[in-house]
């Protein structure tokens, strides 16, 4: 039979659930920028991305006057939807991760559970925001939330930590 581990939810564990909750609300925000980039695309719905009609996306991509396509006038409106929809997406690959990472490393170390979960969001802002910058074609912008990356890793090493403490008993 195995035995039972009782767990104390820490004081500061409010901390680690409002990071959380707040993600929710990133992820509604993120939806409501998609939506506003997809009506100035004039991308119908159901399609999650803007396919050049001759399926090139090499050609499509390496034409370096994405704003002033005459055969295209919405040219570059789609290429920032794809971005915008792509930042998106990214965020839903990611967001599972911090969540489970966030909510167990939170259980021993809620305060820096909380900061990091804070400083991902951030940087998921700005990888949104970068990500459709029109001065900066190609993705380049998102590069500004890159941080998101290290935020998430350093949960990811203390949600294993809190996993190995609960395995030896401290």
């Amino acid at each position: 039979m195995a035995s039972l581990v009782s767990v104390t939810i820490p004081k500061d564990y409010g901390y680690v659930l409002l990071t959380a909750a707040s993600t929710f609300a990133l992820s509604i925000w993120h939806g409501n920028r998609t939506s506003s980039f997809r009506k100035a695309a004039e991308v119908p719905y159901p399609f999650p991305y803007y396919y050049p009609p001759s399926g090139d996306y090499k050609a499509y991509l390496n034409n370096p006057d994405y704003k002033t396509d005459v055969d295209d006038p919405k040219r570059f409106e789609r290429y920032l939807w794809n971005c915008a929809q792509r930042a998106h997406a990214n965020f839903d690959e990611h967001h599972t991760n911090l969540l489970g990472s966030l909510l167990i490393a939170g259980l021993g170390y809620p305060r820096t559970a909380a900061a990091l979960g804070v400083a991902w969001a951030g940087s998921r802002v700005a990888y949104a925001v970068g990500y459709t910058r029109k001065d900066r074609t190609g993705g380049k912008g998102r590069m500004a939330g890159a941080g998101f990356w290290l935020a998430e890793a350093v949960l990811v090493v203390m949600a294993g930590k809190v996993g190995f403490d609960f395995i030896i008993g401290t």
